[in-house]
C-alpha cells in the first residue's frame, strides 16, 4: 500500500514506474489498488485486457483527407472526462493473448500510443495470476515485462483483520481465522478446486452468514460452497459454539465474567470486543469502554491472547488507545513479552 500511495503521487512529479503485482487468485491485489485510489478520491479506469482484441487498445481508424487517423477509444482516461488523476489499472494482463498485451507495450512504457497520452497525473498499475495458479495465464513476454517493476502479493492474516474490522466483516468470521490462521489462503493448484479459502470467499462466507444465519439448513451449505467443504465444515462448528460465550454487554459494562477456558471461544471473545470498541470509537463512553476490554483483555489464562485483542482494537482505533487509564497497567503487564511503540 506505502509503494502504490508514492508511485500514485510520483505520477503527477513525473517520477512515476508502472507496477505489476503478482499473486495468486482471491489473494487482493485488485482491492488494494482500488483502496489506494479510494484513499486519494481518484477513479481507477479498469482495462481488461483479456477480453480486447489488438485493435480495440488502437482504436478505429479513418480517413482524413489523403491520411488516416485514429479515433481513441473512449475507455482511456482523459483527462477533460475522467479528471486530472486517476489510476489507469490493467487487470488480468497475464490473461491476455500476445497480440494484445504487445499493443499495451507503447501505453505503459511511454505512456502514449499514437496520437493518445496518458494525463500525467494518472498512475499506471497492472496486476495478474502466475502461470502456476492454474488460470488462463501466457507467459509474460520479457519487452513487457521490463516495463513494470515487480511486486509478489501474498496473503497476511494481521493486514486481513485490519481490512476486516474496518470494512464490518462478521466478527464471527474474524475470530475463527484467528483461531485458524492458515485457512486465510489455503490454494492448492495440483488439485483444481472449485471453492477455495482466500481473502476474496472468506468475504463470500461473510455475506452467507448474513443471509442464511437463520436458516440452518442452507447455512452450512452456503459456507462450503464459498470455502470449500472442510474450511465451510469448521466455520460451521466454529458458529455453532458461539453459544457457550460470556455476555459481551457485560463485559463492555464493566462487569465481571468469565473468561472461557476453550480456545476457540477466548478468540471468539476477543474478535467481539474488537467490534465492539470500533462501534464506540470517537463517542463519549468510548475511554470508559476501552478501559474496561483492557481490564478484561489482563485476564486471559495465555497473556498472548490479551497481546492480540490489544494489537488489533489499536490498529483500529489508533492512538487514543494509548490515553486509556488502564492501557499502562496492561502494557506493564506484559512487558516481558512485548514490545510496543506509544
Amino acid at each position: 500500500m506505502t509503494i502504490l500511495d508514492r508511485e500514485f503521487t510520483s505520477a503527477s512529479e513525473g517520477t512515476h514506474t508502472p507496477v505489476m503485482l503478482w499473486g495468486p487468485p482471491g489473494v487482493g491485489k485488485s482491492e488494494i489498488i482500488a483502496q489506494v485510489a479510494a484513499r486519494h478520491g481518484a477513479p481507477v479506469v479498469d482495462i481488461r485486457l483479456s477480453q480486447m482484441e489488438p485493435s480495440d487498445l488502437r482504436g478505429i481508424p479513418f480517413r482524413v483527407g489523403d491520411h488516416v487517423e485514429w479515433a481513441v477509444p473512449a475507455m482511456l482516461p482523459d483527462a477533460e472526462r475522467h479528471g486530472p488523476a486517476g489510476v489507469l489499472f490493467l487487470d488480468e494482463i497475464t490473461s491476455a493473448p500476445p497480440s494484445v498485451s504487445a499493443a499495451a507495450y507503447q501505453l505503459i512504457l511511454d505512456r502514449r500510443l499514437g496520437n493518445y497520452q496518458v494525463p500525467q497525473g494518472w498512475a499506471i498499475f497492472a496486476a495478474g495470476n502466475r502461470q502456476g495458479d492454474r488460470g488462463v495465464t501466457y507467459t509474460m513476454p520479457a519487452p513487457l515485462a521490463n516495463r513494470f517493476s515487480h511486486f509478489e502479493v501474498e496473503a497476511n492474516l494481521d493486514d486481513w483483520v485490519a481490512w476486516a474490522y474496518a470494512s464490518g466483516i462478521d466478527e464471527r468470521l474474524i475470530a475463527f481465522l484467528r483461531f485458524r490462521p492458515e485457512l486465510l489462503f489455503d490454494f492448492d493448484p495440483a488439485h483444481n478446486p472449485v471453492a477455495f479459502p482466500s481473502p476474496r470467499s472468506w468475504e463470500f462466507a461473510h455475506r452467507a452468514l448474513q443471509k442464511f444465519g437463520d436458516m440452518p439448513d442452507l447455512l452450512l451449505g452456503s459456507l462450503q460452497a464459498c470455502v470449500g467443504p472442510a474450511a465451510g465444515l469448521e466455520l460451521h462448528a466454529f458458529v455453532d459454539n458461539l453459544g457457550k460465550m460470556p455476555d459481551i454487554d457485560a463485559i463492555v459494562r464493566g462487569e465481571a465474567a468469565e473468561v472461557p477456558h476453550e480456545v476457540d471461544l477466548q478468540y471468539a471473545v476477543a474478535s467481539a470486543l474488537v467490534g465492539r470498541a470500533i462501534r464506540v470509537k470517537g463517542s463519549p463512553d468510548a475511554l470508559v469502554v476501552h478501559g474496561h476490554i483492557l481490564d478484561y483483555a489482563g485476564r486471559f489464562p495465555l497473556r498472548e491472547m490479551g497481546i492480540m485483542l490489544v494489537s488489533d482494537m489499536h490498529r483500529a482505533v489508533g492512538q487514543q488507545l494509548f490515553k486509556v487509564p488502564q492501557f499502562s497497567n496492561w502494557a506493564n503487564a506484559v512487558a516481558d513479552i512485548m514490545l510496543y511503540e506509544m
